[in-house]
């Protein structure tokens, strides 16, 4: 099981990251980075990131249509995809066996990464982190 620097170096293989991060939400504090950062500042882009997942984590608006899955330990969202221009960033929800108040971000170059692919290694990444 990976711990955190093992999981943003494995995410830096997906094809056209640029960096990444895991950030925990409530504090909007970087845990690790790796990579380069958009702005050019981890720590600003943690606590940006950390805004608009704190946004789509704690309003019942993003739950499931049946409002399954929500209590005040875990969030039922489980991504959160930007895209703009030149580039995607995916932030995808940890479940730990605490309070679940972190996240993976990853940003993509859109004309080499592909969104899907990421999707789908970060879940897996996000489900093998070990957080001590």
């Amino acid at each position: 099981m990976p711990g955190i620097d093992e999981c943003l170096l494995e995410a830096m293989t997906l094809p056209g990251a640029r960096g990444a991060a895991v950030v925990d939400w409530t504090s909007g504090l970087a845990l690790g980075t790796v990579g380069e950062a958009p702005g050019g500042d981890h720590e600003t882009t943690a606590a940006e990131a950390a805004e608009l997942a704190r946004l789509a984590a704690e309003h019942r608006a993003f739950a499931p249509a049946d409002g399954s899955g929500w209590s005040e330990w875990e969030t039922p969202v489980e991504d959160l995809i930007i895209s703009n221009r030149d580039s995607y960033h995916l932030l995808r929800f940890v479940r730990t066996t605490f309070d679940s108040s972190v996240f993976l971000h990853l940003w993509l170059a859109r004309a080499d990464g592909n969104l899907a692919l990421a999707r789908i290694r970060l879940g897996e990444l996000a489900g093998r982190l070990v957080l001590v």
